[in-house]
């Protein structure tokens, strides 16, 4: 498969020899795989990675996220970006991901890209601590679990920008991931699985931090990765800092206040 990087292309063989170090993840499940797909096809999307974000896409613009640009309109992506994430909704890679995280309920994908797509992160640019929105605004399933696949060649640790997770009391980061090239996170998305990367990125001119998102959703979910009912995202803050706290910018579910083409839209 052209997907995949040759030393992959066994999905459930190798998805089954993962499964125990993804569900013993601390401090939430979550797994971290380097050259999981195609160098060659990674890199033709982010030769056609859009350089207007500002201008095509979504501006995140509030206390709790910063110079961070989205865009998951299908019409406005590139072919092989387009063709990559039919690959990443499609049955076999949505078997991979049943197989590895030992989620019961049948996962499904999401044809509207809620919140995902192309992301980038410019120059002081960042995203606080959270845990997600855990009900889809329009299919009304759970979500279950979050792919982050990071675009950023010769990413510098200096220059900041690492994923951090966090246990579920926001005492402590418990781990940091850089975001380089090929370089794809798995984890599962609960009333509790905090992470972000909120220490604002300085990376030299003309670079930015890049990556793919994609979220996964069942019909149905275990209680125990619940504590409240259906909710937007919600920002945690850090000890020692002064990070806002709560459902910062949100006036109803969903109701998060977006900028596009610098114009306020609800």
């Amino acid at each position: 498969m052209k997907f995949l990087n040759k030393n992959f292309e066994e999905l459930e063989t190798f998805a089954k020899s993962k499964k125990d170090e993804y569900i013993k993840g601390s401090p939430f499940p979550h797994i971290v795989i380097d050259n999981f797909f195609n160098d060659s096809m990674l890199n033709d999307i982010l030769k056609e990675f859009p350089n207007d974000l500002d201008n095509i896409g979504y501006q995140y613009k509030t206390k709790v996220e910063q110079k961070k640009f989205t865009l998951n309109d299908t019409k406005l992506l590139s072919f092989n970006t387009n063709n990559f994430i039919n690959f990443l909704n499609s049955q076999i890679f949505l078997e991979f991901l049943q197989t590895l995280t030992g989620i019961n309920e049948k996962l499904q994908s999401d044809p509207y890209l809620q919140g995902g797509g192309l992301h980038e992160l410019r120059n002081d640019g960042y995203l606080n601590i959270h845990a997600d929105f855990n009900l889809h605004p329009t299919l009304k399933l759970d979500r279950r679990l979050n792919i982050l696949i990071y675009l950023n060649k010769n990413w510098n640790t200096a220059f900041g920008g690492n994923l951090q997770l966090w246990n579920r009391e926001m005492t402590k980061c418990e781990k940091r991931i850089n975001p380089i090239f090929n370089r794809m996170v798995i984890f599962s998305t609960t009333d509790f699985s905090y992470h972000g990367n909120p220490d604002k990125i300085k990376c030299p001119d003309g670079q930015s931090r890049k990556s793919i998102a994609m979220y996964y959703y069942s019909n149905g979910r275990p209680s125990s990765e619940r504590k409240l009912g259906a909710h937007s995202t919600i920002f945690r803050k850090r000890p020692g800092s002064n990070d806002p706290d709560g459902n910062i910018e949100f006036t109803k579910l969903f109701g998060k206040i977006y900028y596009r083409n610098k114009k306020k839209i609800n």
